[in-house]
């Protein structure tokens, strides 16, 4: 069982990019699959596929590189953890390496990166960044 499963999304991302894996796969779930689906947004990772791994729902993340050797996700961090939750206004919406990054939030309308949290004018939590 894990208990934070978006710190566990971002640990596997990180560890078969820097091994440099073709794909990965994780656990299947709403949250997951939207944080995904905004990361391939802004190209971070490519297709998504669903997929049964021995039984249990799972998603298949076919991972991007630069060049065909530097992962295009060189960095996640994790900013709202279970033990300590962040949340922000409108107004300070953080930003990721001066706009090279990315900000995850979950809103009140749901999951959006940082720059659609600022067009839409919601604060929320901040769950992730990624550069």
């Amino acid at each position: 069982m894990v208990t934070d499963p978006i710190a566990d999304l971002i640990i596997r991302l990180q560890n078969a990019s820097r091994r440099g894996y073709e794909t990965t796969t994780v656990p299947a779930s709403g949250l997951k699959r939207r944080l995904l689906q905004l990361l391939q947004g802004e190209g971070f990772v490519g297709p998504i596929e669903e997929v049964q791994e021995r039984g249990h729902p799972a998603l298949r993340v076919r991972l991007r590189y630069v060049g065909g050797e530097r992962p295009m996700i060189t960095g996640m961090q994790r900013i709202s953890k279970p033990g300590r939750r962040v949340y922000v206004g409108k107004q300070e919406i953080p930003k990721v390496r001066n706009g090279l990054g990315v900000a995850i939030l979950s809103t009140s309308k749901g999951l959006m990166t940082d720059q659609e949290s600022r067009r839409a004018g919601l604060g929320g939590e901040v769950l992730c960044s990624v550069w």
